[in-house]
């Protein structure tokens, strides 16, 4: 039935979002990314580190990220250099990249799960033949940001897809590149989601001399 403005009881009442980070989530920094490769390996977290590999350089969202199959990034017998997966969210197709720490440990994940090329990459805990929910991710990636000491609430899985993008915006200034690598449709959305400014727009500038 709810409060009206004007009883005692309106006044007390909490705001929802009290005490809560909202917005955006944090990127990692890259000294952040090798501390919880180092954590991981730490605690003999196998798939957990491959599956950290796969979202730091896939920069899928975390609904792409645990449906990926087996199929997707093997051929051969061999873990791909690329890849291209239809994302859910815009039904388009976007390519990344693997880099070898990334395939090393998803080549040892794999020879320790099995399966078929059909199989989900990162099946569920008691089912094999299902996906990781996304839930489950995200309490993973909160476990992994609170054991080398950083804040759970400031990062989610959306953290992992936005860190390596952030990192080759800030190492080249390059936002269609970055807009390419994420499979956004406009680039507006890109300066949105990367959070670009005018101050951003100033340092790039004041490195370039003419």
């Amino acid at each position: 039935m709810g409060h009206s403005s004007i009883d005692p009881a309106f006044q007390e009442r909490r705001p929802w979002n009290e005490g809560r980070l909202l917005g955006a989530k944090r990127a990692l920094k890259q000294q952040q990314v090798w501390a919880i490769r180092f954590w991981l390996d730490q605690h003999k977290r196998l798939r957990d580190r491959a599956l950290f590999d796969f979202a730091i350089d896939s920069k899928l969202r975390g609904c792409d990220v645990v449906k990926v199959r087996i199929g997707d990034i093997v051929s051969g017998g061999r873990i791909r250099d690329r890849a291209i997966i239809v994302q859910q969210k815009t039904k388009r197709p976007v390519q990344f990249e693997l880099m070898e720490a990334a395939r090393k440990t998803m080549r040892a994940w794999l020879e320790r799960r099995g399966g078929s090329i059909n199989d989900y990459v990162f099946p569920r805990r008691n089912d094999y033949t299902g996906h990781m929910s996304t839930r489950q991710y995200a309490r993973l990636v909160h476990e992994w940001v609170a054991g080398i000491g950083l804040q759970p609430q400031e990062y989610g899985t959306h953290a992992l897809r936005r860190t390596k993008a952030s990192i080759i915006y800030k190492a080249t200034g390059n936002l269609r590149a970055v807009q390419i690598l994420l499979g956004h449709a406009k680039i507006e959305s890109t300066v949105r989601y990367l959070g670009v400014d005018v101050e951003d727009a100033l340092e790039l500038a004041e490195r370039t001399e003419v």
